[in-house]
């Protein structure tokens, strides 16, 4: 058999891989497999401008369809895999066709996760938003929505819920922790996001989880909360997380952890297989992490085309995130996990502020609001490996750019 590279997924990762693989000058036969209708797209714009209507479906996609066939990937859209062969290198789609490969692309991704049945994750009008046809349902609906919950405090919740009070929505929010995004940042950041969003006129429910979703004729009505709480709406997104799309892999017999575990250049237990994206797992700083962000599946992607052409690289992420909310942008830089130590700064203009999150004496991330100039100055600490004392951040008169 001919060389040939069958990517299954066609999300940012998988593209980024294919792109990459050309730039390289590989001319290996690339098959790419997607259960969407779309070739790759950007999905970051889906929970904004798209669901405002701002932007068109193909203004999303990352190259148009032609540029596949220029480069000559065979595109399989609306085609599921539905298992996977390792010992005879192929796998079955469920449309009954069988494809070979030399070598094995899993970009996967990640879905939403939903609600139960049980608990009314079934009705009509409950929606997640993960890709186009979930945005263009939403979309939909809205036009005769009267009231909407978002279930979920995190970044999507809150980015959703934005969208909708500018839309002129009733928008609630609930979160079953004491505060919004407290899986995911300080303090100071939560209490800065929920005072923008009470601006707003969001609502904010924290400490509360639904029970059930109420059902009249089919479709959501209203929710009951465990503080024996209703509301109606007949609008509901669910924004509580996403997990990784592994099961391919663990059919297969990979090695999966919370996503498909894979070395430091993307090879998975098999050597014919790669893997990059959210759905991947990987090694960071004496652990197996996974990462949801653009930057890590274009970057992670890259490295497992190099992989791929017989290159040695080892991925060494510098992770990055961003969040638009109202007028207010949020980047991130870095990761917080294990922070026990916090410093906030204001910004040069009114209603920028930056927390920088330390271990002990060491620099782990920074989230900067409206201060793009703090988000770089970090960016750039954290790649270099270089910690600034916290007492030069406690002093308000200290200009951060001498950091560097």
């Amino acid at each position: 058999m001919s060389s040939h590279l069958v990517v299954v997924g066609g999300g940012q990762s998988g593209f980024s891989l294919i792109s990459k693989l050309r730039s390289l000058g590989d001319t290996r036969s690339i098959s790419l497999v997607t259960a969407e209708k779309y070739p790759p797209y950007q999905r970051p714009p889906l929970s904004k401008k798209y669901l405002i209507g701002e932007t068109q479906s193909k203004r999303l996609l990352l190259r148009p369809t032609k540029w596949y066939d220029d480069q000559s990937v065979s595109l399989y859209r609306q085609n599921k895999v539905s298992s996977i062969d390792i010992q005879n290198k192929s796998l079955l789609l469920a449309s009954g066709q069988s494809i070979s490969y030399s070598s094995l692309a899993l970009t996967t991704g990640s879905e939403a996760i939903r609600l139960p049945d049980s608990m009314g994750g079934n009705l009509d009008g409950v929606h997640t938003l993960r890709n186009i046809d979930d945005v263009d349902n939403i979309a939909v609906q809205l036009k005769s929505a009267t009231s909407v919950l978002v279930i979920g405090g995190g970044y999507i919740g809150l980015e959703v819920a934005a969208v909708m009070s500018t839309l002129g929505h009733d928008v609630t929010i609930i979160e079953r922790e004491e505060r919004i995004l407290k899986r995911v940042a300080a303090t100071t950041t939560s209490e800065y996001f929920e005072k923008l969003h009470k601006k707003n006129g969001v609502k904010i429910l924290a400490s509360t989880s639904v029970i059930e979703l109420l059902e009249k004729d089919g479709g959501v009505c209203g929710a009951r909360f465990d503080n024996g709480f209703e509301i109606k709406t007949n609008l509901v997104i669910c924004g509580i997380g996403i997990r990784p799309n592994q099961q391919l892999a663990v059919d297969a017999g990979l090695t999966v952890n919370d996503g498909i575990v894979v070395t430091k250049s993307c090879l998975t237990s098999d050597p014919n297989v790669v893997a990059a994206g959210d759905c991947a797992r990987f090694p960071y700083r004496g652990n197996l992490i996974r990462l949801e962000s653009v930057q890590n599946s274009i970057d992670q992607a890259e490295v497992a085309a190099a992989t791929l052409f017989g290159r040695k690289m080892a991925y060494r992420p510098y992770p990055w995130f961003w969040s638009d909310q109202f007028d207010v942008k949020l980047q991130i830089a870095g990761l917080n996990v294990g922070f026990n130590r916090t410093v906030t700064r204001l910004g040069n203009r009114p209603g920028s502020e930056s927390t920088w999150y330390f271990k002990d004496e060491k620099l782990l991330a920074v989230d900067a609001i409206n201060d793009g100039r703090s988000f770089l100055i970090a960016k750039k600490l954290l790649e270099n490996k270089n910690n600034p004392e916290m007492s030069k951040l406690e002093d308000s008169s200290f200009d951060i750019k001498a950091l560097l």
